[in-house]
């Protein structure tokens, strides 16, 4: 039976993947306008702003980027930190492109909706059929909502006067955190997650805005690197165990 078939045994109704879709789409989407104030109020024109959501389309990145401005960082420096965060999409797609099997003509454009968000909702689910559905709903309900909500936050961000006393900054950051909590699932996924947030908050007073970030990925390879050596001495140890 084919593996997106809606028949397929524990498939998952159409009704509850797009319940579970729009929801997050509509939670996260609204946090845009967070985006939007923050924006402004770090300088960026209307359509500097607009421009972010519409073409990188990724919270953190983006927040990231306008945070790093705003704190007096380097364009340069602000960019790279950006980037670097922007990259784990890419990860994202090469998992998503062999789950949702798309035609290549839609490929580069349902490539711009590969973010956490949408990845969250799309790996769970048991079927192609409810993947696709998960994705496409979660990716458009998303895309329109943030940038509309972006649009009203650059607007609006004149009205609210001082826009680092509300602290909207956070809560993008914050729905981020809260959809990637609870895919930690091994003890080296959180042990990597502990790390880069202890250097991210320890580099964060002596290093220029937006280096921080860079350096917190460190945590990934350092992790796997001590996980590897001590899978190796435990072979060894096994090893000798077995000569004796």
């Amino acid at each position: 039976m084919p593996h997106g078939s809606a028949t397929v045994l524990g498939a998952k109704p159409d009704s509850a993947v797009v319940r579970d879709a729009l929801g997050v789409g509509i939670a996260v989407g609204l946090s845009g306008f967070a985006f939007g104030v923050t924006s402004a109020g770090s300088g960026l024109s209307l359509l500097q702003t607009c421009a972010l959501s519409l073409a990188v389309f990724t919270g953190a990145s983006q927040f990231a980027l306008v945070g790093a401005l705003a704190a007096g960082g380097n364009p340069y420096t602000a960019a790279a930190g950006a980037f670097f965060l922007g990259v784990r999409n890419s990860f994202y797609g090469l998992r998503l492109s062999q789950l949702l099997a798309l035609p290549r003509a839609l490929r580069p454009f349902a490539a711009q909706w590969v973010i956490d968000e949408t990845t969250a909702v799309t790996l769970p689910q048991p079927t192609r059929r409810a993947a696709r559905i998960g994705f496409a709903v979660t990716g458009l309900t998303l895309y329109v909502l943030w940038n509309l909500t972006t649009l009203l936050g650059a607007l609006g961000a004149e009205a609210l006067g001082d826009t680092d006393a509300w602290g909207l900054d956070a809560a993008s950051p914050a729905v981020f955190l809260a959809l990637l909590a609870p895919m930690l699932k091994s003890t080296t996924e959180r042990i990597t997650a502990a790390i880069a947030v202890l250097l991210a908050l320890g580099l964060l007073p002596v290093l220029p805005a937006g280096v921080p970030v860079l350096l917190s990925a460190l945590a990934a390879p350092a992790v796997l690197f001590l996980s590897g050596r001590r899978k190796g001495t435990s072979r060894d140890t096994a090893a000798a165990e077995e000569n004796r």
